[in-house]
Formats: structure tokens, sequence, C-alpha cells
């Protein structure tokens, strides 16, 4: 399984990006699929995912409002809408696929494959 996540960028404070991640290769059919974030110093903390059926999705506290998710599974592919983006959101971005379990959200230990990372750097 491969995920291939684009999108990031250089952006000032309030502006909009948007994330994609396409995931490729034996999925199955049962996985949520979701975004972590790495700021510089920090550990890597959940942003959001979207339940593999795309009626559930879960925000952290801290993107909540801003932040929306989803997903369009004929093309196994999970969307980040960022909005009014703020510096601390300044961080590597990655996808995650979590096969279903008994977790919701997915917690670090429960994501069977990580895309490569995309910076999203929000400028003051």
């Amino acid at each position: 399984v491969q995920l291939q996540a684009s999108g990031g960028g250089l952006v000032q404070a309030g502006g909009s990006l948007n994330l994609s991640c396409s995931a490729s290769g034996r999925t199955g059919a049962m996985y949520h699929l979701g975004w972590f974030r790495q700021a510089p110093g920090k550990e890597r903390e959940v942003v959001s995912f979207v339940a593999w059926r795309g009626l559930s999705t879960y925000y952290a506290h801290s993107v909540k409002g801003r932040f929306a998710t989803s997903r369009d599974n004929a093309k196994n592919t999970v969307y980040l809408q960022m909005n009014d983006l703020k510096p601390e959101d300044t961080a590597v971005y990655y996808c995650a696929l979590s096969r279903v379990n008994d977790n919701w959200p997915p917690r670090e230990s429960d994501v069977n494959y990580w895309g490569e990372g995309t910076l999203v750097t929000v400028s003051s």
C-alpha cells in the first residue's frame, strides 16, 4: 500500500490550503483515512480522520471549525481543506491509513500505513 499526499506549501495567516492523499495497492475495503501532523520540536498529533464509510469524522480540538475532511472512496482519496490557517498550524502533515478496529479515532499505534509528509508553513 502506498499513500501519496500533495497540497502543502507556504501561506499567510488566515489563508487556506487543501491537502489530498491517494491510497494505492491492496488497501482492502475497511479502512479509515486521516491526517497527523508534527510541528518542529513537538510530538506527532492527530489532526482529523474520516471513517471507512465516510459517515463519521473526527477533528482535533485545535482545528475544529477551521478544517474539513472528506473522502472519495471511488478514488481512494482523502481531502483536508484547511481554512483560517494560523502560524501554529505549521507542521509536516502525514496522511495515514488505519484498518478498522475498535478504536475511534485511530491512534498513532493503529496506523498501518503512512504517507510521506507534506510541509505546511503558515507565516504571520
